[in-house]
């Protein structure tokens, strides 16, 4: 049976955190580690992960790394097979690391599992209704990428186990073999993103890279999703300017002539109603700009190692733009 690590990234997340680790207690099946990065937090989530039984490791962080950095951080410290990218703020089932096990002796090119998240309230109990909050990262022809299924009622519509594009990061299950095989200068997850879309880029070059990702709904979870496209407004004026330029550093690395036909105009259409919102009413996000001009030659030079490893062709990632 494959073994998992389970990796967390906190940054003020006592509040979340209690209810994270005693599920993974309660699973059915042990995680091999639990690993806790903490990103210089200013409430007690160290602590808390340091006291909790089913805690392996933590590391403290000096200055708040981002997701992205946190988690290659976490993930370098881990040895299992596969390893379980998990937000604080997400409460795992009791068999989800169980009904990941039964698909991991899957086909060579499995390099991601994803399981189906719930929505729950801001105390972590579960929403009634049944609400989705992510079956798979779905990409429209806009180059907007979606959590598949989010905010409508769970009807049994995504109970087919099936490939997705990707999985959201807030529990994501990766292969170790798939993690070193797509990690580009080091970095598994793109630590220029700090945090946003960083869960998507990765998904994109994965498949670029001939890697599949198989959904799994038994493997269940709640979320406590607190950042959405209605709410972006309450959103903290720094993660909107990553979200904003992780939209084109994304672009930069992974598009092709394919996927560009496929989207057409409407692609330009999106990328300039961005730039215009910026303009006319989210202006702390203007910077985003500058950083992507500054990142250029980062982000290219990223896009001349992932494109010139890729094995998958360029019609078969451009059919997932829908």
């Amino acid at each position: 049976m494959a073994q998992f690590a389970v990796t967390l990234v906190t940054f003020d997340s006592a509040r979340d955190l209690p209810r994270c680790l005693d599920a993974l207690a309660a699973q059915t099946q042990s995680a091999a580690e639990v690993v806790v990065v903490d990103n210089a937090s200013t409430d007690e989530s160290a602590e808390l992960a340091e006291r909790h039984g089913v805690v392996t490791r933590v590391e403290r962080n000096y200055n708040n790394r981002g997701f992205a950095a946190g988690q290659n951080q976490a993930i370098a410290l881990t040895r299992a097979e596969w390893v379980l990218v998990l937000n604080p703020d997400v409460t795992l089932a009791p068999e989800f690391l169980e009904m990941l096990g039964s698909h991991t002796p899957g086909p060579p090119s499995r390099g991601t599992l994803c399981g189906k998240l719930l929505r729950a309230g801001s105390d972590g109990t579960p929403r009634e209704p049944a609400t989705l909050d992510s079956a798979g990262i779905v990409f429209e022809r806009s180059f907007r990428h979606l959590d598949r299924g989010s905010e409508r009622l769970d009807q049994g519509q995504f109970e087919r186990e099936e490939a997705v594009f990707g999985s959201t990061g807030a529990a994501a299950c990766y292969r170790r073999e798939m993690i070193e095989d797509v990690s580009i200068e080091g970095e598994f997850f793109d630590e220029a993103f700090f945090a946003y879309r960083e869960d998507a880029d990765l998904a994109w070059r994965a498949q670029l890279l001939g890697w599949d990702c198989l959904y799994v709904p038994g493997a269940v979870g709640y979320h406590v999703r607190r950042v959405l496209p209605e709410n972006r407004s309450d959103v903290a004026a720094k993660l909107n300017r990553h979200s904003v330029k992780n939209r084109f550093l994304m672009r930069i690395k992974n598009v092709d002539s394919a996927v560009v036909r496929r989207c057409g105009m409407r692609g330009v259409a999106r990328d300039l109603l961005v730039v215009g919102g910026c303009l006319t009413a989210e202006w702390s996000s203007l910077p985003a700009f500058a950083d992507v001009a500054r990142l250029w030659p980062r982000a290219r030079r990223h896009r001349r190692l992932i494109q010139g490893r890729r094995r998958r062709d360029a019609a078969a990632v451009a059919r997932w733009f829908a």
